[in-house]
């Protein structure tokens, strides 16, 4: 299979921002191999933009104000998924996938989002185009498994188990890791980084990541908790939300010094490196960003669903914490910080989770696998021809 001709096409879904982040993950790793037509294709949005803009708007509210209908949703699909009474959602998306296949003819298909349609093209047309799933969490859905998949990339052992258990052969799963940027990896200057954003070396900084969403409820009253209870730094990100900034704002003169705000950052890696200790929303891309870095992590409120279940599998682990409430999180921080072994086991225990270069893991095998899939259809067209 030639390579630097290869056309490839990643798929993926604007439900949260972390299988985006994979895409272009990905998408960056074929540019660095020399692939120039490489695309990504975010079907639902471009092929039913109005129900994927109403169902976003819904997804990221459900992390607030929906969690028991986000519960019902997400551990009932998993459950229908088994029975095959999800049919209709193998048909989303298939009608602009066909399309786009016939339009661009790639020799290689990508998913970051579980778009069944993907396979299910496969299986209703018989044309054989590569096939592959990122899974994007440290769980398993089951809408992520389909007969006509390829290969599956995961994030570590146990969720290999699980898919093989439930039929997969092990030689169609990979323990990769999740890919991140590569900035989580790179050495730094630590010291420069203190000036670069103005935080003091001689105190404890508490880094608070508020989600691309705003899914962090009561940002406000968790940081005035914080000050007040501790005398630590604390540094919140809140991304591209501007009114949770502007709140944030008068926070500024009364713990002048102690507080820092910051909207997006490009080089959120470097704040992850400079903490002591982070407070986030257990998502499978801030996880992973964590891994490299080693970043003790407190995990506030997750909500049921893949956030839980992440969630549990770090702590299992010991390499994380979890707080239910604002009172278990000052009391969560507080122990940590005061107890140099404990943020010692935590960065050890989360570093061992960390599988580096993943994109790089994922794009390797991809080609090798695309290969053979193509000199089998080859072989098998030959001696159709010669029958």
């Amino acid at each position: 299979m030639r390579k630097k001709g290869l056309k490839v096409i990643i798929l993926t879904a604007s439900y949260g921002n972390g299988h985006l982040q994979v895409a272009n993950s990905l998408y960056q790793e074929c540019l660095n191999r020399g692939l120039t037509d490489v695309k990504i294709c975010n079907l639902y949005a471009e092929s039913h933009p109005f129900i994927s803009e109403v169902t976003e708007k819904l997804y990221s509210k459900s992390f607030t104000y929906g969690k028991q209908f986000y519960k019902l949703f997400y551990y009932g699909t998993d459950i229908i998924q088994n029975k095959k009474m999800l049919r209709w959602y193998y048909q989303y998306g298939l009608k602009r996938l066909t399309s786009l296949i016939q339009s661009e003819a790639p020799d290689i298909l990508i998913n970051t989002f579980p778009i069944n349609a993907v396979p299910e093209f496969r299986r209703r047309t018989g044309i054989v185009i590569p096939t592959f799933n990122i899974i994007t969490d440290y769980c398993l859905h089951s809408l992520w498994l389909h007969d006509e998949i390829d290969k599956y990339y995961v994030a570590s052992n146990e969720l290999k188990a699980k898919i093989h258990s439930r039929g997969v052969p092990v030689s169609k799963v990979v323990v990769s890791g999740i890919p991140i940027r590569p900035a989580f990896s790179q050495s730094y200057d630590k010291q420069a980084l203190y000036e670069k954003y103005h935080i003091s070396p001689e105190k404890d900084l508490i880094l608070l990541i508020a989600g691309a969403h705003g899914v962090l409820k009561n940002i406000k009253d968790v940081c005035e908790t914080l000050l007040l209870s501790t005398d630590h730094q604390l540094a919140v990100v809140c991304g591209k939300n501007l009114s949770l900034r502007n709140e944030l704002a008068q926070l500024y003169n009364s713990y002048s010094g102690r507080f820092h705000c910051f909207g997006y950052l490009e080089r959120i890696d470097e704040l992850y490196k400079l903490a002591n200790v982070m407070i986030t929303k257990p998502g499978g891309i801030t996880l992973t960003e964590a891994t490299a870095t080693g970043t003790p992590l407190i995990l506030y409120k997750p909500v049921p669903g893949q956030e839980k279940e992440n969630a549990l599998f770090f702590s299992e682990k010991g390499a994380a914490l979890i707080a239910k409430n604002q009172e278990e999180l000052v009391l969560r921080i507080d122990t940590l910080l005061k107890s140099k072994q404990k943020q010692s086991s935590l960065q050890s225990s989360i570093r061992k989770l960390n599988l580096p270069a993943s994109q790089e893991v994922i794009m390797t095998d991809i080609f090798k696998e695309s290969e053979k899939i193509a000199k089998i259809k080859y072989s098998s067209q030959r001696k159709k021809l010669g029958s």
